[in-house]
């Protein structure tokens, strides 16, 4: 007994007829819980705001003479606005300020959300 496979090239044989239809799905229904509280399940949630308090280019070489005690210089005024991200998603701006021995952000403005609509 020999089996051989059809050659797509060569086969004249019509292709069997697909029938599509559109999948079905239950109607899904609230469970109460987490969900039934909106979003306040997501309040203990850590999340990592990054401050970014300024910027500057290099060349290459300069930055391998890089060590202990070198000062890069940046490009924006001491005093200058903060701005403050969530996974690089700009939401405020802020000051710099030192509470105890410590620099902290006050945040001055929210920014409005990425659609471009403020909060209201």
């Amino acid at each position: 007994m020999s089996i051989t496979a059809a050659d797509p090239f060569t086969d004249t044989t019509p292709p069997a007829e697909i029938v599509a239809k559109l999948a079905e799905f239950a109607q899904l229904q609230p469970t109460g819980g987490a969900a039934a509280a909106g979003v306040d399940f997501l309040r203990d949630v850590p999340v990592t705001v990054t401050a970014q308090l300024g910027h500057t280019v290099l060349p290459i070489g300069d930055i391998l003479r890089l060590g202990p005690g070198s000062v890069v210089e940046l490009a924006e005024a001491v005093h200058g606005p903060i701005q403050l991200t969530v996974r690089g998603v700009p939401f405020a701006v802020g000051e710099v300020v030192v509470v105890e021995d410590r620099f902290a952000i006050r945040i001055k403005a929210l920014l409005p959300p990425r659609g471009g609509k403020a909060a209201g």
